[in-house]
């Protein structure tokens, strides 16, 4: 019987000796370069696996094939306010206005007009948005009233072109 308990006792401890400690995964801050359509170095048409081994804190990440999937392939960053678009012809970042993180242009919240030193003309206009050619691609600002009085309330940068993205309503 003493042998019986003796070797209960042992097994207990040896599995608990076992349980590891594990650190939760130490996500990097989010940074924007937007003339070169970065984020953590992250390209838009980087596929869906790669993104998510270099930037692994995604809140949610929806494969192409499954049922929720109405945009195609997608990581979510819901507490920083990041989305990259993974699927064809929706090679896209989208920065929404609650972002957290560095951005190397200041473009949320700005007025309507003001990065023409930075960006240019932009290559399409409508009332809502404003689409710049890059040397990446595209970039679609959009502002949150139309008008001059408009600030930039999400941003998209994409390897796509304006005749060929397809944005995710």
């Amino acid at each position: 019987m003493k042998q019986l308990l003796i070797f209960a006792l042992s097994l207990c401890s040896l599995t608990s000796a076992m349980a590891q400690l594990k650190a939760k995964t130490k996500c990097p801050d989010l940074s924007i370069d937007v003339l070169n359509g970065t984020v953590n170095n992250q390209k838009p048409n980087y596929g869906w696996a790669e993104i998510k081994e270099n930037i692994p804190c995604f809140t949610s990440a929806v494969a192409g094939e499954s049922p929720e999937a109405k945009c195609g392939a997608a990581i979510f960053y819901k507490d920083k306010d990041v989305a990259f678009y993974t699927g064809i012809r929706k090679h896209y970042i989208e920065v929404g206005p609650k972002f957290v993180g560095k951005c190397s242009i200041p473009i949320l919240g700005t007025k309507r007009g003001s990065l023409f030193k930075t960006l240019g003309n932009p290559k399409i206009k409508d009332d809502l948005w404003e689409a710049y050619d890059m040397q990446y691609g595209i970039l679609v600002l959009h502002y949150d009233v139309a008008g001059a009085a408009g600030k930039v309330k999400k941003f998209q940068m994409s390897t796509e072109s304006t005749e060929t993205i397809e944005l995710c309503q």
